[in-house]
This record gives C-alpha cells, sequence and structure tokens, in this order.
C-alpha cells in the first residue's frame, strides 16, 4: 500500500465533503450567528475550518512543532463572507497535497508538538496528529456546521449518502 497515496485521497474525500458544507452556508447568512452563547459564531467555525484543512495541517506537516508563549493572542480567522471562506479554503489544499506527498516514512514517524504557555497539549507521531487534530476533527466540526445549518433553515448536504434534504 502507498500510504502517501491513500493519505492524499482521504485528504481530498474529506475536504471535498467539508467544502460541500461550507458551500451550503446561506449566502445572506449572519455569519455572527450562534445556536448558544457557548458555541462559536458561524463564521468562526467555517474560519476554523478552513484553518484546519489549510494552515494547521501545513503546520502540522512541515514543522516540528507549534509553540505560542502563554501571553499569546491568537486572533482566529472570522471570514467576511461566504465567498472569501471558499477562496481561503480552496487556496491552501495544493500546499497541504504536496507536504503529504513529501513527507517520509521517518517525517511521519518524529513526533510532532503543539506547546501553549510552556505545557504540552499534543506530543504524537506526526501521522497521527495528521489523522486525529486535522482529519478527524475536520470532520468533527464539518458536522457541527451542519447543526448550524439546520438551525438557519438551509439544506444540508449528505456526507456519506444522501441527507434528509437530499431524499
Amino acid at each position: 500500500m502507498d500510504f502517501q497515496k491513500e493519505l492524499i485521497a482521504e485528504y481530498d474525500r474529506e475536504t471535498a465533503q467539508t467544502r460541500k458544507m461550507l458551500e451550503a452556508i446561506p449566502a445572506d447568512a449572519d455569519l455572527n450567528y450562534k445556536p448558544n452563547p457557548k458555541s462559536m459564531s458561524l463564521g468562526r467555525l467555517a474560519g476554523h475550518l478552513t484553518d484546519m484543512a489549510g494552515d494547521w495541517a501545513m503546520h502540522t506537516l512541515t514543522q516540528d512543532k507549534l509553540e505560542f508563549a502563554a501571553d499569546h493572542k491568537w486572533d482566529p480567522y472570522v471570514p467576511a463572507s461566504k465567498a472569501a471562506v471558499l477562496e481561503k479554503f480552496d487556496k491552501g489544499l495544493p500546499g497541504v497535497k504536496a507536504a503529504i506527498a513529501a513527507a517520509t516514512p521517518a517525517q511521519w514517524d518524529q513526533h510532532w508538538k503543539f506547546i501553549f504557555g510552556g505545557q504540552t497539549f499534543i506530543d504524537s507521531p506526526r501521522h497521527q496528529v495528521f489523522r486525529d487534530y486535522v482529519l478527524n476533527h475536520m470532520v468533527h466540526h464539518r458536522a457541527q456546521l451542519s447543526v448550524y445549518l439546520r438551525l438557519l433553515g438551509a439544506k444540508v448536504p449528505g456526507m456519506y449518502g444522501p441527507s434528509a434534504d437530499e431524499m
């Protein structure tokens, strides 16, 4: 089995499904919408999905760690529009696919770390980080987005078969 080829195919499948969910956001949707005060806004959630597929994936594939000081103030990407999120989402995909293809077996086995304020939150082999914190994390938030869409009265696209809106 060609691990790189299979992982690129999986990345392609999951990003295509994620793009379908992002495309389902109504053009006139309020990106400040939150289904609950503790929830991310719709725009923040869409931006987070874009970061998962692009910047976060690239960090896990091309760096040995991501480390921030305790006083680091992270400014999350919140798109101004549906078009902006789709543009950024699409822009990040080719570089990630190239980085997957370029990774060596030794790099996949190397531990990758996420450290914030001196505390290590992730310290796992790169292949596990990519699966858990890129692919699975993207699927998780994509499902979260489907709930937002349902609550907004938008049609929810099917992911692994037709949705109730497609039947």
